[in-house]
């Protein structure tokens, strides 16, 4: 009987012992081990437990942000603020002093804190003088800095791009900063646009913070100490300077708006240095949920059918080629397929390839295009490339640390052919010679093709971030000029190009006639492309272009308007010429 009540014993012994271990285990796992990454969910217990006995305010995120050009904020930016911590409420402390910088009573103060349950910020009408005056009160609670502010108003938004909390995401990406620099996964990540793109070069090390320890009636635990908490490294966050202008994009999106374009958009160049100015793209995000929908495209870097604009590269390999020249004549009354056109109003007589280019005659460049696939199968292919409409156009190459890096994520390839056997089919041919069959195209690499002809022929690669800059604002990186690696048309072919392309505009039969009296002088080429899809009550569907530069003098900008799956045409006009209007004056309002 005593063995067995010994042996009852020691197997309770050993359970006892074998509970107070795993306790001991799970003590010193969240204790010591897992105090940053607990269970599957990667939960901060040293963080949780800082929450439960502090009350804080985040004064910057951390995350790096986005700026203009010309150094103009466009997600976030930083003003004059003063903190007031709830514990003030009831102390005797220098409300009066405070009142009287601030020009305000001091029972609008009383009023602000009287069932204030966190920090309250003031930021009207401060001024760095103010601030120093208001930081000489040298009170605890007191505070004034400059605090990090969402921008009211969402610019950009498909440039820019999203950020979100995806944990599954962030482990794919960042395994290693949450096993070894301790990052959280709950940390939001860029999901599109810029923010995708140099996410892990803006990634937050840390937000910066004001906090005080409260009991558990929100009272001051240690007396009333506030404490600043940031980062230890001084030049981060870091900021990414786009090549965007605050300005003009913001214009782009006042007159997409007002002209009330639902599918499309409006990309400008800046041709000197083949930048993006501005990118408007349309329909915009929906704000309940931005990631889906038709808002969540970015309609300037997908490809779509052309029409005749395309024509541009079929004339630019005629002339190069020697196959046309502007004493030869082609019957306008033939549609591509050599049929009289039924309806009249298309019959545009026998003309050249001046007016051919201006009326935008298919059956001219249907023709053109097989006397091209006579003498080389491959010379739409090849036009195609040296002006920018195959592969993606954006930047790319090394940056520190990043071997092939895209600056503009999720930009598609264009295409000219789908089948290469259709290179031998005369119809085929022809389609392709006007935008249609096969060929799709960015906006984007149209805008860079008018933006090579009007810097003569140069091609270079679309940049859309200049610099990475320091926290205090110096220089990290720089992004090249890059050349693209392709042939560069004669100065003879560039300079017919040009000349084709007023004519557009400036011709008595033009397809671009509404851009006539404009204060800067475009040149340009219309398009109107079939997409095969028609409205419930049976009428056809287009994508209507109009893509150009300007002013002619002294080109600047190169800019496209597109409008897809849309009946009416006279739409894109009037946007781009509203547009050229509004540049000029913002232009010449500056100086």
């Amino acid at each position: 009987m005593q063995r067995l009540i010994k042996g009852r014993i020691n197997k309770l012994g050993i359970c006892v012992v074998l509970l107070l271990s795993l306790l001991v285990g799970r003590l010193v796992q969240v204790q010591l081990i897992s105090t940053e990454s607990f269970t599957d969910q990667h939960i901060n217990l040293i963080e949780a437990s800082v929450k439960q006995r502090t009350q804080s305010l985040v004064i910057d995120e951390g995350r790096g942000r986005f700026i203009d050009r010309n150094g103009l904020p466009l997600t976030h930016d930083y003003f004059p603020s003063v903190i007031l911590f709830p514990f003030l409420n009831g102390l005797d402390w220098p409300k009066e002093k405070l009142a009287g910088i601030l020009q305000m009573n001091a029972s609008e103060i009383d009023s602000l804190l009287a069932d204030a349950d966190k920090p309250v910020v003031l930021s009207e009408s401060l001024t760095d003088e103010k601030m120093e005056q208001i930081n000489e009160l040298d009170y605890p609670g007191i505070v004034a800095l400059y605090r990090q502010f969402e921008l009211d108003e969402k610019i950009a938004e498909h440039v820019i791009g999203l950020t979100g909390e995806d944990v599954d995401t962030f482990m794919k990406r960042y395994a290693d900063k949450v096993e070894k620099e301790n990052y959280s996964p709950h940390t939001p990540i860029g999901v599109s646009g810029l923010e995708e793109a140099f996410d892990e070069i803006i990634l937050p090390e840390g937000s910066t913070k004001l906090l005080y320890h409260v009991d558990r009636f929100g009272g001051p635990l240690f007396g009333i100490d506030v404490r600043y908490m940031s980062p230890s490294n001084p030049y981060y966050p870091l900021t990414v300077q786009t090549t965007l202008d605050r300005n003009i994009q913001q214009l782009a999106e006042k007159t997409l708006n007002e002209y009330q374009v639902k599918k499309g958009g409006l990309v400008v160049i800046d041709i000197e240095t083949n930048e993006v100015v501005a990118m408007v793209s349309k329909p915009s995000m929906d704000p309940e949920n931005p990631s889906k929908g038709a808002g969540a495209h970015n309609y300037l870097l997908e490809p779509h059918f052309p029409g005749s604009v395309f024509k541009t590269v079929v004339t630019a390999a005629a002339i190069e080629e020697n196959v046309v020249d502007n004493e030869m004549m082609f019957n306008c009354d033939l549609d591509i397929r050599g049929n009289l056109h039924e309806d009249v109003k298309k019959r545009m007589g026998t003309i050249n390839l001046e007016k051919s280019f201006a009326q935008s005659c298919n059956y001219t460049f249907g023709e053109i295009g097989k006397q091209l696939a006579q003498k080389d199968k491959g010379a739409l292919d090849k036009y195609a490339a040296m002006l920018g409409l195959t592969g993606t156009v954006g930047w790319k190459g090394d940056m520190f640390g990043f071997d092939d890096f895209v600056q503009i994520p999720h930009e598609k390839e264009n295409v000219v052919w789908d089948n290469d056997e259709d290179k031998g089919v005369p119809l085929a041919i022809a389609q392709t010679s006007i935008g249609q069959k096969d060929v799709k195209v960015t906006p984007l690499a149209v805008a860079n093709m008018m933006a090579t002809i009007a810097r003569g022929g140069e091609s270079k690669e679309v940049k859309l971030v200049s610099d990475i800059l320091y926290k205090n604002g110096t220089t990290l990186f720089t992004f090249p000029e890059h050349e693209r690696d392709v042939e560069k048309l004669s100065s003879y072919t560039v300079m017919q190009l040009q000349h084709l392309l007023r004519e557009v505009v400036e011709g008595d039969t033009g397809t671009g006639w509404r851009m006539k009296g404009l204060s800067y002088e475009v040149a340009g080429k219309s398009g109107t492309a079939q997409t095969g899809k028609f409205t419930d009550d049976g009428r056809e569907l287009y994508n209507r272009w109009f893509a150009g530069y300007f002013p002619i003098q002294s080109p600047k900008y190169a800019m496209v308007m597109v409008e897809l799956d849309v009946v009416d045409e006279n739409n894109v006009s009037s946007v781009y010429s509203k547009m050229v209007q509004e540049i000029y004056n913002w232009e010449n309002q500056e100086r």
